[in-house]
């Protein structure tokens, strides 16, 4: 085939060199941007890349960092559990030199306590015998005074009447002579003045009587002897008359006297009638004050018995209190070496234990409330089933609650080890039955011939007693064929 021969080419004008020209910038600028593209993605590859890389730096140094930390903490925690059990022995060891010295102390406290009770009984009966000096004193000085002042009133009383009777009598006296004295000069007075009444009338009658015969003779000479008597009788009773005035002034100032006298007997009797009234009175208000003295001597013998019964009950009481204090002191005691007992061997269980702590344990003896936030809030603001003493109660035990803890959390592990115990025996025994049972099929004795063994066949039957099957109905279905297995270790030992 003869081969073709090249054409030849035109030359190219001046628009298709200017387009072939732009076709080949757009071709450029095409490869350009593609390769700007590529480039970007690229760069966005290497990021992603390396921001994947950084990340798992980052894991890998964390990673590291956290392991580096773990074994410092790890290091720090052993030091610090190391510490405090330092701390806790040391601790121990000061609650124990504490419970040592507070056993001092309540020694000591007892004799301080034996020695002032001691003291408060002896000065207990010194009291009581000074006071029972004080009143034996104050009754004797009762009894001083009362005999004194009965001795005062009966004299002042026996004044008091003597002195009363004496004025009595010489009241009578007066009056007796002033009445007897009224009675003669009133009788003297009356009888002067009678007689001299009686003269005077005689003496005129005669005159009269003379001067009547003789007045028609002698007129003049009557009248001049009229003149001369009237002179004279005037004369004579001028003395008559000034003692008469005299006698009447005196008879006034007498009845004036007497009416005086009167009024101070008067007076007298008054005064005498209040003294009665008053020495009445001072015998009433006496025998009320003897009375009264009768029963604050009775209240205070009543008393005096009262405080002896008080005496002797309060001495009953503080000796039973005594014996009640000694045998709970004893008792106390008691307790208190069997609790320094209990402790010493808790603290000896404690050491003991501790060496077989695990590590959690160690590091964290309390296990947290299984109880939530809510359900402790809830218990912390229903408190309505509790009293006051359980209340207090459970405060005074609030600080035993991290032992509790633990040893509910022992008490837990020690259930749940013996369940599983009881769990490991059941599985154990199982076991051993089941290799008794083996053992009993691959051996031969009487013991095992004369018992039931399914392994145990000669001439192809087993000692196990055969059910019998019932008998075969039309409708019933046929139960699976049985084929006896023999293993053929067991055949090819009997045959050899």
């Amino acid at each position: 085939m003869p081969k073709k021969g090249k054409k030849s080419k035109a030359p190219l004008t001046d628009e298709e060199q200017l387009l072939l020209f732009q076709q080949k910038l757009l071709a450029d600028e095409e490869a350009a941007k593609k390769k700007e593209r590529l480039l970007a993605q690229f760069l966005k590859d290497k990021l992603a890349k390396e921001e994947h890389n950084s990340a798992l730096n980052l894991n890998k140094i964390n990673t590291q960092w956290r392991t580096v930390l773990r074994e410092v903490k790890t290091r720090e925690l052993h030091k610090d559990i190391e510490i405090l059990s330092q701390t806790f022995e040391r601790v121990v060891d000061c609650k124990d030199s504490v419970i040592k010295s507070l056993a001092k102390d309540l020694t000591e406290a007892e004799e301080q306590y034996a020695h002032a009770l001691r003291s408060h009984l002896h000065n207990t009966d010194q009291l009581l015998t000074l006071q029972r000096r004080r009143l034996s004193l104050l009754e004797e000085h009762y009894n001083t005074e009362l005999e004194a002042l009965t001795k005062e009133f009966e004299t002042e009383r026996k004044m008091i009447l003597d002195h009363h009777e004496k004025e009595i009598h010489y009241l009578q006296d007066v009056y007796m002579a002033m009445e007897q004295n009224y009675i003669d000069s009133e009788y003297e007075s009356k009888l002067e003045f009678q007689s001299m009444w009686d003269d005077l009338k005689n003496k005129n009658l005669e005159e009269k009587h003379f001067l009547r015969i003789q007045l028609e003779n002698i007129v003049e000479d009557l009248w001049r002897k009229f003149q001369d008597a009237l002179k004279n009788y005037t004369d004579a009773t001028e003395d008559q008359k000034t003692a008469f005035e005299a006698l009447k002034v005196k008879d006034e100032k007498s009845s004036r006297e007497i009416e005086m006298q009167m009024k101070k007997i008067q007076k007298l009797q008054e005064a005498i009638s209040t003294l009665k009234g008053k020495i009445t009175a001072h015998c009433r208000e006496n025998e009320w004050q003897n009375q009264s003295v009768r029963s604050d001597k009775e209240l205070v013998h009543i008393q005096l018995r009262k405080l002896k019964a008080q005496k002797t009950q309060a001495r009953g009481l503080a000796q039973e209190n005594l014996v009640k204090l000694t045998l709970e002191s004893n008792a106390a005691l008691k307790d208190l070496k069997k609790v320094v007992e209990k402790g010493e061997k808790i603290l000896k269980l404690a050491e003991i234990c501790r060496k077989f702590e695990t590590e959690e344990e160690k590091v964290l003896p309390f296990y947290s409330s299984v109880l939530t936030p809510k359900e402790q809030e809830m218990e912390r603001q229903n408190p309505e089933d509790l009293t006051e003493d359980i209340a207090k109660i459970l405060a005074d035990y609030s600080g035993m609650e991290n032992f509790w803890k633990r040893y509910n959390k022992v008490k837990l592990e020690v259930l749940s080890l013996r369940h599983r115990r009881a769990q490991l025996a059941d599985i154990s025994g199982k076991l051993r039955q089941m290799l008794k049972q083996y053992l009993d099929g691959i051996s031969v004795s009487d013991e095992v011939l004369s018992q039931l063994n399914p392994l145990f066949i000669v001439n192809h039957r087993s000692n196990l007693p055969q059910l019998c099957a019932p008998a075969a109905q039309p409708g019933d279905r046929r139960p699976p064929a049985t084929h006896t297995v023999i293993e053929a270790a067991h055949v090819v030992s009997r045959i050899l």
